[in-house]
């Protein structure tokens, strides 16, 4: 099935350029992998390289960064660990992170360190689909 008939939610909020990057890198792995999951985690995985999970949609990165999201991304298939931001740019800095957290009104955001914040923003992010979905 094309990927511009199984939008995620979350991709339907954003802006056309994150429709599009998630659209073809969806298409091109069906034709690689077959429809599925793994399909969808790739067009999540090349969504990240550009575009941050912000609440209950996708937004470009700051400045332009372009990249893996996370350290998880950043690394080979083969050695990746059990833990990823959720779509939240973790390499980011911290300044980054904590105007973001205030954008989503985290409390306690000024006391919180750059994991913290990332786990934070995430737990919002979250929070905010779940939201979005139930209208």
């Amino acid at each position: 099935m094309p990927g511009r008939e199984e939008l995620p939610s979350t991709i339907q909020r954003s802006d056309s350029k994150a429709q599009r990057t998630w659209i073809k890198a969806h298409d091109s792995a069906v034709q690689e992998y077959g429809e599925g999951r793994r399909a969808h985690q790739t067009a999540f995985a090349a969504l990240k390289h550009t575009h941050e999970k912000v609440g209950d949609h996708w937004e470009r990165k700051a400045g332009g960064r372009k990249g893996p999201s996370d350290e998880r991304a950043a690394k080979p298939r083969q050695q990746r660990g059990p833990s990823t931001a959720g779509g939240v740019d973790a390499s980011a800095p911290k300044q980054h992170l904590y105007d973001l957290a205030k954008r989503l009104e985290i409390p306690g955001r000024s006391s919180m360190d750059k994991g913290e914040l990332v786990e934070a923003i995430q737990k919002a992010s979250n929070r905010r689909t779940a939201k979005a979905r139930q209208k």
